[in-house]
C-alpha cells in the first residue's frame, strides 16, 4: 500500500498552482481539481451578481468567489460562492490565505468532473466548520439541493417546478428562482 504525503495548511498556502488546475486540502491530502469550464465560472459570476445587487446586502452580508477557507487544521476549501453574515470578518486580515473562518452560506456549482462521494465530504466539511447553509447547483440536471446543519436529507430544488433558493436566516426576503439561473 502506498503511503500518502499529507500536507499542513502552512504548506498549502506556500503552493504555486499551475495554470489549469486548482489545489484543495482535505484532511491534510492535497486535492487537484481542474480549472472551471466557461459555463461554471459564467454561473458562479452570474449568481455572484444577483447577491450583490439584492438591495441592503452591503449591511447584511459580505459576498466573494473563490476565496479559500479553513475549515479545520487540515481542510482548506475554495467554493463557488462565500457569503459570510455582515461583520464576521471585521477582526480578519483579509490578505490571508487561506480566511481563516468558514462561511454561513456555501454555493457550490456541480461540474461533470465532481464526484458525488467528494462533493458529500464538502458539504459535510462546510455544515461541521459552521456554515448554515450549503447549497450545491448542478446546471446539467438543473437541479439544486440545500443543506442545512442537522437534517439528514437536503431539500431539492428543480428549476422546471419554479422553485427557488430561500436564506430568511441570512438574507430576509431574498429568493433565487432555480429557472432564472439554470
Amino acid at each position: 500500500m502506498a503511503s500518502r504525503t499529507l500536507f499542513t495548511v502552512e504548506d498549502y498556502a506556500a503552493l504555486d498552482e499551475p495554470p489549469c488546475e486548482r489545489f484543495e486540502l482535505s484532511h491534510g491530502e492535497l486535492i487537484v481539481t481542474p480549472s472551471s469550464s466557461h459555463r461554471h465560472n459564467s454561473l458562479r459570476d452570474r449568481l455572484n451578481a444577483r447577491l450583490r445587487t439584492f438591495p441592503s446586502v452591503e449591511k447584511l452580508a459580505d459576498i466573494s468567489s473563490e476565496t479559500d477557507v479553513l475549515l479545520a487544521a487540515d481542510t482548506v476549501r475554495r467554493p463557488g460562492i462565500c457569503l459570510f453574515r455582515a461583520g464576521r470578518l471585521a477582526e480578519i486580515d483579509l490578505d490571508l490565505v487561506p480566511l481563516p473562518v468558514a462561511p454561513d452560506l456555501v454555493i457550490e456549482i456541480v461540474s461533470r468532473t465532481d464526484r458525488a462521494d467528494d462533493l458529500l465530504l464538502k458539504v459535510e466539511q462546510y455544515l461541521q466548520a459552521g456554515a448554515q447553509a450549503v447549497w450545491l447547483l448542478y446546471p446539467a440536471t438543473r437541479l439544486g439541493y440545500r443543506y442545512a446543519p442537522g437534517k439528514r436529507e437536503p431539500q431539492v430544488l428543480a428549476a422546471a417546478s419554479g422553485d427557488s433558493f430561500e436564506e430568511p436566516g441570512l438574507l430576509p426576503g431574498f429568493s433565487l428562482p432555480l429557472s432564472e439561473i439554470l
